[in-house]
């Protein structure tokens, strides 16, 4: 393998693992980590909450030209009301519902988004664009100019992003942190535990699991528009259903139920991704794989396979992650 670029492999790994996908993967897992991992509620739809936090904010400067900071707030005020509606109906009901429902939801969500009839709102299969303007004039750093440090350099526009969304993150997790160590978290644990001994010592569990999941979509919203701004864009067809179940293997490969699990396990997740395409690209290249077996563009297609292989062997070995444990991992399924 003496033909293989084994330090271009790692700067990628490198820079990959802490980029723009990585923060937007550990965010929306933190929020997936606050309804499962914390709360022991099942949602299969948090793809849903990240584009209504998407479409919120850019929606809110493209009809309503309103600024940057109010159209966050509109982007927090979509996943609020999602959250909602998903949890009214579901959250008196046994835990698989609200599974059944959340991932339904987040795909009506996406074709909503793209469908016809709604194209003069949400510009449809195109996507909306013109929100980007109000974020770029906030940015400090010329979108010529690479910023960064040895193998993390980026593009002045695109390292503004991944600021954004490492900041969110950080205070998210300060965030998520204090609840937890709080009696409000202590009740929202407890009732994971054993929803029934909580109702016996008077604690309204219908109204604490609703409080869980507005906060877990809302910080599933701030993924959405972290992602928003970094690709400049937002397009209804990235919001697929496979997307929720990444932010799960995130979730799982950090640990159930630890503050910064997510954020471990999102950049283990996209440094195994980087390591394994580059270098399946490099050993097509070198010939040490035939093209009678494999090309490059199909390199692509295997490495889910085989990270999906590595995270498989973790569940049987380990199933609470790196860093969780098996008490955070029973799940009460009334």
């Amino acid at each position: 393998m003496t033909g293989i670029d084994w330090g271009f492999i790692l700067n990628q790994t490198l820079a990959r693992s802490l980029d723009l996908n990585a923060a937007v993967y550990a965010l929306a897992a933190v929020g997936l980590n606050v309804h499962f991992g914390y709360a022991g509620l099942l949602n299969f739809g948090q793809v849903g909450f990240v584009a209504v936090g998407a479409y919120g904010m850019g929606l809110a400067i493209t009809l309503w030209q309103t600024g940057p900071f109010v159209a966050v707030l509109m982007g927090i005020g979509f996943a609020v009301v999602f959250a909602l509606l998903l949890g009214i109906p579901t959250l008196r009901l046994r835990a698989d519902y609200l599974a059944i429902v959340t991932i339904a939801a987040a795909e009506i969500v996406r074709l909503l988004a793209r469908s016809t009839a709604l194209r003069n709102v949400t510009r449809g299969a195109e996507g909306l664009n013109e929100f980007i303007g109000p974020f770029r004039e906030l940015s400090p750093f010329n979108p010529s100019l690479l910023y960064g440090i040895g193998p993390f350099q980026y593009r002045g526009s695109q390292f503004f992003a991944i600021v954004i969304g490492w900041v969110v993150t950080l205070l998210t997790l300060l965030l998520v942190w204090q609840l937890m160590r709080s009696p409000w978290g202590r009740v929202v644990k407890a009732i994971r535990e054993d929803e029934d001994a909580a109702r016996a010592l008077g604690k309204n569990a219908y109204w604490y699991k609703l409080q869980a999941l507005i906060l877990g979509g809302v910080i599933g919203g701030l993924a959405g528009m972290v992602l928003a701004i970094g690709n400049a864009t937002i397009q209804p067809d990235f919001f697929v259903a496979p997307l929720t179940f990444f932010f799960w293997l995130v979730l799982i490969l950090g640990g159930v139920g630890r503050v910064w699990s997510p954020v471990v396990g999102s950049i283990i997740f996209w440094a195994l991704i980087t390591f394994v395409r580059n270098l399946g690209r490099a050993m097509v290249n070198e010939g040490l794989i035939p093209t009678s077996i494999m090309d490059t563009s199909q390199v692509d297609q295997i490495q889910f396979w085989i990270v999906g292989v590595a995270l498989a062997l973790l569940m049987v070995f380990r199933p609470q992650g790196i860093f969780g444990s098996r008490e955070e991992m029973a799940l009460d399924a009334r």
